[in-house]
């Protein structure tokens, strides 16, 4: 990846993870400005970096306005969450990578983490650790198109589950997400990424149930 390119995809990261994790809540106006004497970059790949946001979904230009960061369409989410599910499932199926030692210690990372969390639960460290293991679960296919969709529709949705902690019980949702952690870790050992994936699938249907019942 060129040196252009790798700035590109930094600062696109950056700005998705504060935007789904509420450090720009809905509503928030995006100062070209700013973004641009903090990243040290000028406003032309700033640009491209919103454009490619905007594209996401997550934020949108307005006329005489700004960019401004996207509020949560529920009625489209329950959508997106539907073609999650399925595409869950098929990170274990489509050009599965090997279970390397590498990935076992990344997944044992994670358990180590989700303990942590666990006995001190908090919100956004849930919401930080939850969109790493995301791409985690990701980085155990080969196909590029299925990544890309697949990490898409989770930042469309990753921003109600914060928006959803003052009607849930955070300790336990910290132990339900350790318990999936561990699940996976004993599936990766066994090296089935399939068996992996149906767990990520399953907890991501309970997770819907637990967010919108």
């Amino acid at each position: 990846m060129s040196t252009a390119a790798a700035r590109h995809q930094r600062l696109h990261s950056e700005l998705r993870e504060r935007i789904c994790l509420l450090d720009y809540p809905p509503g928030t106006k995006l100062s070209e400005e700013a973004l641009a004497a903090e990243f040290g970059t000028s406003r032309t790949p700033l640009r491209r970096v919103l454009a490619r946001l905007e594209d996401e979904g997550l934020v949108e230009s307005r006329h005489g306005i700004g960019t401004l960061v996207t509020d949560v369409d529920m009625a489209l989410m329950a959508q997106v969450y539907d073609l999650r599910l399925h595409l869950a499932a098929l990170t274990g199926q489509l050009d599965p990578l090997p279970v390397t030692p590498g990935v076992r210690a990344e997944i044992r990372d994670f358990v180590t983490r989700g303990e942590a969390l666990l006995a001190a639960p908090d919100p956004r460290a849930f919401a930080a650790l939850n969109s790493a293991y995301h791409r985690f679960g990701l980085s155990l296919t080969g196909n590029a198109p299925l990544r890309e969709t697949a990490a898409r529709l989770y930042y469309l949705t990753a921003r109600i589950w914060l928006t959803s902690i003052p009607r849930m019980n955070l300790t336990s949702e910290c132990a339900i997400f350790l318990g999936e952690m561990r699940e996976t870790e004993t599936a990766l050992a066994a090296g089935d990424t399939a068996a992996a994936a149906l767990i990520r699938r399953a907890h991501i249907s309970m997770s819907v149930h637990r967010m919108t019942r």
